[in-house]
């Protein structure tokens, strides 16, 4: 799950993105609010969430909202601010905040929060559509657990397995699950798990993929991830291991 937090004060903004890094979030973190504005009018990214802190160097959080708003693009906002007015709180959650959020604030809180954001813009559908419940991410046959970062896989025969994902195999399987049947790029791979910055080795996706792989017991022919030779991979969830 990747997410934008905007954030101006430095001691404050490593706190949250150590915070949410440890849960298995990509954190693309911004220091002043016309980087921010900048990066996300380029549209290069999927972001699931995000964090704005009402006063920021340039353009401030409650601008980055109504950009957001104005352009008809639904990404959950958490406001930050010391503001703890009623009259401010209107402004900020008429200005396109999903939530808000008043410093000081415990981490637990702010994890809290970025949960029921996250519950209240999941998924819904079908058997093989994610479907995102509390802290579970479920496709087919296949459960996230966000708490304990396992994955539980139900096979036909009835019989379920539980595996321990690293966070970086955690963060791999959860985009494969949030694009089931998709054939991905390398480079969407890495544009969307690694945060910006990053200079990842040119082998490291085929390098996770094959430690997936490894973890799940499976052989590269026979294996829920299917390589789609010269254009990237795509997961596949049998027609019978899905559940009803």
């Amino acid at each position: 799950m990747r997410l934008i937090l905007v954030e101006d004060e430095a001691d404050l903004g490593a706190a949250i993105k150590q915070v949410l890094s440890h849960e298995a979030y990509i954190v693309d973190w911004f220091l002043d609010g016309n980087q921010a504005w900048q990066y996300l009018e380029t549209g290069w990214t999927e972001y699931t969430l995000a964090i704005f802190d009402w006063m920021l160097p340039g353009v401030s959080g409650i601008e980055l909202c109504k950009w957001l708003r104005s352009h008809q693009l639904i990404l959950p906002v958490l406001m930050l601010t010391a503001k703890d007015r009623i009259e401010e709180k209107i402004i900020g959650l008429d200005s396109g905040a999903d939530d808000y959020l008043v410093k000081p604030f415990d981490m637990a809180e702010l994890l809290a929060r970025l949960r029921a954001l996250q519950r209240r813009s999941s998924y819904v559908g079908t058997t093989l559509t994610p479907q995102v419940q509390p802290r579970h991410l479920q496709v087919g046959c296949l459960t996230l657990n966000y708490s304990t970062h396992q994955l539980h896989r139900q096979y036909s025969h009835g019989k379920n397995q539980v595996f321990s994902l690293t966070v970086k195999e955690f963060q791999l399987l959860e985009y494969f699950m949030r694009h089931p049947h998709q054939i991905v790029s390398r480079d969407q791979i890495i544009s969307q798990l690694w945060e910006i910055g990053a200079e990842p080795v040119s082998n490291v996706v085929a390098a996770q993929i094959r430690l997936l792989r490894r973890k799940l017991g499976e052989e590269e022919k026979e294996s829920l991830i299917e390589t789609v030779y010269g254009v990237g991979y795509r997961l596949n969830i049998p027609v019978t291991e899905i559940g009803s």
